[in-house]
C-alpha cells in the first residue's frame, strides 16, 4: 500500500507501507486523530478534500447551473413526444380527425396507430447516423442547435398535419432531430459537471423530460375539452419551444473542455474547468487532477477525427465492455416497462376508467407522480450508487407490474369492482414513480460516464440507435399486442424485468465515486464488477500544512 501527499500542486509522493503491517510506533498517535474513510479512489479523495471546496450557491456554480439548464432543453423537447402523444392518442377528437376510431383502425391501438409511433423511432434511428460525428467534429454546442432546429421543423409539420402522411412525415423528422440534439446534451452534461456533482446534474438533466411531460399532459386537460382540431395540436405545438431556447443559446454556452483539448485549444479549455470545477482557481488540485487525467486520455488522432471511425468501441477487451455497459442501459433502459406508457390512457381504460377526461387527468397525475420519483433519485445517485438503484428498481418495476397485471386481469374489464380497479391505478401510478425513480437519472448518465472521451459523441449516438431500436419494437409492437391480448401483455414485462436483474447483478459495474477518466482502471481490470465495488480505507492526515492520505488494512 501507499501514502499519497498532497501540497497545493497536488505533487504526489509514494512512500511505502507493507501491506496489513501497522504504522510506525511514532504514528499510532497521529492515525488514531486521523479521520478514517473508505472511498473508491485514493487520488480522487485527496484532490476533493484540499483546496477550495466548490460552494452550490457560488456566483459560478449558480452560472454553471444556468448554463446546464440550457442543455436540459434537449431532455425536455425529447419528454414533449412521449406525452403529448399518449395524451392525444386517447383524444376522440384527434382520432376522428385521422379516422383512427373506425372499427378497423382500433381506436388509438392497431397498426395505423403503431405507424404513427414507430416512425419517430425510425428518424432517430437515421438520425444517429449524423449525430456522432456532428458532435465530435462540430463540438457539443453545434449538436445541440442542429439537432433542435430539425426538432422545430418536425414540431411545425406535426402541428398543421392535414392526414396521416403529414403526421407521418414530420414524426420521422422530430426523430431524426431528437437523435442529434440527445446524443450531444448529455455528453456535454457529464463533461462540463464537476465529477462530485456529475450524478445529480447528469440525472436532473434527463428528469427534465418529466418538465415537458407535465406541461404537455397538463395542457391535454385542459385542450381536450374543445372540439375543435385545436385540441390536439396545441400540445403537438409546444414542441416548439424548448428546442427553440436551445437553438437561440446554445452558441453562447462555453464549449465542453474535453472537445476543447481535442482539437488543441488547451488554454480556452483550462480556463472553462478552472472556473466551474475549482471555482476559478486553476491551480485547486481537483482542476490538477481532471486535467492530467484529460491530457493522458483525451488524444488528437483518436477515432473521432474521423467520422466513419466507430471501431474504437469495440477494437479492446476495455472499449468492448464499456460498449456492452452502454447498450444494456439502451435496450434495458426501453424495455423495463416504460413502453407501455405511450399508452397509458389505453392501460386506464383496460383498468376500467371509461371517460376520455378522467383518463387525461389520471395521465397527468401519473406524470406528476413519475416526476417526484425522477428527483428522488437525481438526489440519490451520487449516494447510493448506480449499480445499486439499477438493480433494486428494476426488481420492483417487475414487482409492480405484476400487481397491476393481476388487479387488471380480475376486476379491470367489467367494471363491477371499482376498488379493484383502482388498485390497478394505483400500481400504475407505483410503476411510473419507481421507473422514474430508477431509469429517469441513470439513461443520461450511466452511458455517457461507461464511454472515453474519444468514443463519447458516438457511442451516444449508438446508445441513441439502441435506444430508438427497443422504442420501435414497444410503439410498434404496443398498439398490435394492446389491441388483441390486452393486459396479458403486461406479462412479457414482469418476466423481462427479472431477467434485466440477473444480468445487473452479474455485469452493471459502479461508476459513482471516480472521475471519468479514472474509470479506465475499472474497465481495464479483469473482473471489473469486483473492482467497481470494492473500496478502499484511507485515514486523512494533517502534517505540516499539508493533507495526506494513508493506505489503512481491511481490517482496521
Amino acid at each position: 500500500m501507499s501514502t499519497l501527499t498532497a501540497e497545493k500542486d497536488l505533487k504526489a509522493q509514494q512512500i511505502e507501507n507493507g501491506k496489513g503491517s501497522s504504522p510506525h510506533p511514532n504514528e499510532h498517535d497521529v492515525l488514531e486523530r486521523a479521520k478514517i474513510i473508505e472511498v473508491s479512489n485514493a487520488d480522487y479523495a485527496l484532490a476533493l478534500s484540499t483546496g477550495p471546496q466548490l460552494s452550490p450557491t457560488s456566483p459560478k456554480s449558480l452560472q454553471l447551473f444556468a448554463i446546464l439548464l440550457v442543455s436540459f432543453m434537449g431532455s425536455l423537447s425529447n419528454g414533449f413526444d412521449g406525452s403529448v402523444m399518449s395524451a392525444v392518442n386517447g383524444m376522440h377528437q384527434y382520432l376522428r380527425y385521422f379516422n383512427l376510431d373506425g372499427e378497423n383502425a382500433g381506436g388509438g391501438v392497431g397498426t395505423p396507430s403503431a405507424l404513427i409511433f414507430g416512425i419517430y423511432s425510425i428518424g432517430t434511428i437515421v438520425g444517429v447516423t449524423v449525430a456522432g460525428p456532428v458532435a465530435d467534429r462540430f463540438g457539443r454546442r453545434a449538436g445541440m442547435f442542429l439537432g433542435s432546429l430539425i426538432i422545430i421543423v418536425g414540431a411545425i409539420v406535426v402541428t398543421v398535419a392535414k392526414n396521416i402522411p403529414y403526421l407521418l412525415g414530420g414524426r420521422f423528422v422530430l426523430g431524426f432531430g431528437v437523435a442529434i440534439s440527445t446524443t450531444a446534451a448529455p455528453a456535454y452534461v457529464v463533461e462540463m459537471s464537476p465529477p462530485q456533482w456529475r450524478g445529480r446534474l447528469t440525472g436532473l438533466y434527463n428528469t427534465f423530460y418529466y418538465s415537458g411531460s407535465i406541461l404537455c399532459t397538463g395542457i391535454t386537460i385542459a385542450t381536450g375539452r374543445l372540439e375543435s382540431t385545436t385540441s390536439w395540436r396545441a400540445p403537438l405545438a409546444i414542441q416548439i419551444a424548448p428546442a427553440g431556447i436551445l437553438v437561440l443559446f446554445a452558441f453562447i454556452l462555453p464549449e465542453s473542455p474535453r472537445w476543447l483539448i481535442s482539437v488543441g485549444r488547451k488554454e480556452e479549455a483550462r480556463r472553462i474547468l478552472a472556473r466551474y470545477h475549482g471555482d476559478g482557481d486553476e491551480s485547486a488540485p481537483l482542476v490538477l487532477l481532471e486535467w492530467k487525467e484529460y491530457e493522458e486520455t483525451v488524444k488528437l488522432d483518436a477515432s473521432d477525427k474521423r467520422w466513419w471511425d466507430y471501431s474504437e468501441l469495440v477494437n479492446t477487451r476495455n472499449a468492448k465492455y464499456r460498449t456492452f455497459m452502454m447498450l444494456l442501459m439502451g435496450f434495458f433502459g426501453q424495455w423495463s416497462g416504460n413502453g407501455l406508457g405511450y399508452f397509458l390512457t389505453i392501460l386506464f381504460s383496460n383498468a376500467g376508467v371509461q371517460t376520455q377526461e378522467r383518463r387525461l387527468v389520471l395521465n397527468f397525475a401519473n406524470t406528476i407522480i413519475s416526476a417526484g420519483g425522477a428527483l428522488i433519485g437525481t438526489s440519490l445517485t451520487d449516494k447510493v450508487g448506480r449499480r445499486t438503484m439499477w438493480f433494486w428498481g428494476t426488481l420492483a418495476c417487475s414487482g409492480m407490474l405484476a400487481v397491476v397485471t393481476g388487479c387488471t386481469a380480475k376486476w379491470g374489464a367489467d367494471g363491477a369492482n371499482p376498488k379493484g380497479s383502482n388498485a390497478a391505478i394505483a400500481f400504475i401510478f407505483l410503476f411510473g414513480f419507481v421507473y422514474s425513480l430508477t431509469y429517469t437519472p441513470l439513461q443520461a448518465l450511466y452511458p455517457a460516464e461507461c464511454l472515453n472521451y474519444n468514443t463519447r459523441a458516438k457511442g451516444m449516438a449508438v446508445y441513441a440507435f439502441a435506444v430508438s431500436c427497443a422504442s420501435f419494437v414497444n410503439t410498434y409492437a404496443g398498439p398490435i399486442a394492446l389491441g388483441n391480448i390486452q393486459w396479458r401483455y403486461y406479462i412479457v414485462y414482469v418476466g423481462w424485468d427479472l431477467f434485466e436483474c440477473v444480468v445487473i447483478w452479474f455485469c452493471a459495474i459502479e461508476t459513482k465515486g471516480r472521475t471519468l477518466e479514472e474509470l479506465n482502471e475499472i474497465f481495464e481490470d479483469p473482473h471489473p464488477v469486483r473492482a467497481s465495488i470494492a473500496k478502499q480505507k484511507i485515514a486523512l492526515i494533517e502534517k505540516a500544512g499539508t493533507t495526506q492520505i494513508q493506505a489503512m488494512p481491511a481490517d482496521v
